[in-house]
């Protein structure tokens, strides 16, 4: 069966999926898809226009997680989730306090951190509060010994590797200071531990390569 990945490298959403692809080591193909389209053909996909999302040959699937879940289920090895219920509870536990926490936080900061834009002083107030309460309890369920969820890498290594950067980045562009770091995070080094992977030395690859096809465009 072979799995079409849609979207582009810029996402980090995208390179989640991607990441977890490419440690299960699943066939799969790329199509470029930029996100908010309106083609028809898309939205029969993914309903938002959000990317990623994937084709099989049962149908589309939209959102990341559902994703990696489905991945998860076609092709249980290598695992990416615990087989104790209740650990496999704590990675997802990461993953949405990555994604909806941290990450989607921080994303209101980025259209000034990395898109040249202006944010409110009331968006960067609320998001530094938000941030920094977030940040406190993300820190209380990391482990990093040496993965997030503790000595195997899982779903949510695929979910931090992918979002801590942006956090950090976006937070000291615009608010002055690595939010992360001045919680006490100390992300870098695990950033670089995943990074030193094949699949995650492949994903940002692709990902500088198409950053430098984007600048030129």
């Amino acid at each position: 069966m072979t799995i079409t990945l849609c979207g582009f490298s810029l996402s980090n959403y995208y390179n989640k999926v991607k990441l977890a692809l490419l440690e299960k080591g699943i066939p799969f193909q790329e199509e470029v898809v930029m996100t908010k389209s309106a083609d028809e053909a898309v939205l029969s996909c993914t309903p938002l226009g959000k990317v990623p999302f994937i084709r099989t040959p049962h149908g589309a699937l939209c959102e990341s997680q559902v994703i990696l879940d489905y991945l998860e289920a076609i092709q249980p090895t290598p695992a990416l989730m615990p087989a104790d219920p209740f650990e496999a509870a704590k990675v997802r536990e990461l993953v949405t306090f990555v994604e909806l926490h941290l990450e989607l936080v921080a994303r209101e900061l980025y259209p000034q951190a990395f898109f040249g834009g202006t944010v409110s002083e009331g968006t960067q107030t609320r998001a530094r509060k938000l941030l920094e309460k977030n940040i406190a309890g993300f820190k209380r369920l990391t482990k990093f010994s040496p993965y997030i969820a503790g000595d195997s890498f899982t779903q949510a290594d695929c979910a931090a590797w992918v979002s801590l950067p942006l956090v950090a980045m976006a937070s000291k562009a615009v608010l002055g200071e690595d939010l992360l770091a001045a919680g006490g995070v100390d992300w870098k080094p695990y950033i670089k531990l995943i990074g030193e992977r094949p699949s995650a030395q492949k994903v940002a690859a692709d990902r500088k390569a198409d950053q430098e096809r984007f600048a030129k465009a």
